[in-house]
């Protein structure tokens, strides 16, 4: 039987929001470890004040193992 820990995390990237996710995933697994999903919970953007997009942003819920 195992159980398992959710937590929200946030990525950003300048290029795209696959990068942002690659990015938040990357970070996430170098401090936590047994990852096992990351499920996209929203997209957004930032803009700047010229009106073009300075960002995008990926919120995933990621799953962990609890270690015995």
């Amino acid at each position: 039987m195992s159980v398992y820990k959710v937590i929200d995390i946030v990525g950003t990237s300048p290029d795209s929001w696959e990068a942002a996710a690659a990015a938040a995933v990357a970070r996430a697994s170098s401090s936590l470890r047994d990852l096992r999903v990351a499920e996209v919970q929203q997209f957004d953007l930032t803009i700047g004040d010229d009106g073009q997009v300075e960002s995008y942003r990926v919120k995933l819920a990621v799953s962990f193992k609890f270690e015995d």
